[in-house]
């Protein structure tokens, strides 16, 4: 069963950078509510989308550097990688069905 990858900066550029598929990663802290709340959507589509998609949690408090990297300034933050790129982006805690839309989007795009 695919679960969403555990993702830090010492494997950032192999799971996210160098993916073959594209990437969405979740910007999360374990303090963060609403992060808890799409926690379930997000292991959900990583199932759904298996092959497809591959499917990142990156901690925040743990991986600053990263976050910093990529403007987080807000969690849950979702960005979306296609060639190592950052392609699409959601912040905070939208629904299952608001995620498809835009994984679905990233894929025909």
């Amino acid at each position: 069963m695919p679960e969403p990858i555990e993702v830090n900066e010492d494997n950032w550029d192999d799971v996210v950078l160098n993916s073959d598929v594209p990437v969405l990663v979740d910007f999360w802290a374990d303090w963060c509510g609403p992060c808890k709340m799409i926690a379930p959507a997000v292991h959900e589509l990583a199932l759904e989308y298996d092959g497809l998609l591959s499917v990142g949690k990156l901690d925040v408090d743990s991986n600053q550097n990263i976050a910093t990297k990529y403007g987080i300034r807000s969690i849950p933050a979702l960005i979306f990688f296609k060639d190592g790129q950052p392609v699409d982006q959601i912040v905070g805690a939208v629904p299952k069905g608001k995620l498809k839309e835009k994984i679905d989007a990233v894929l025909a795009g």
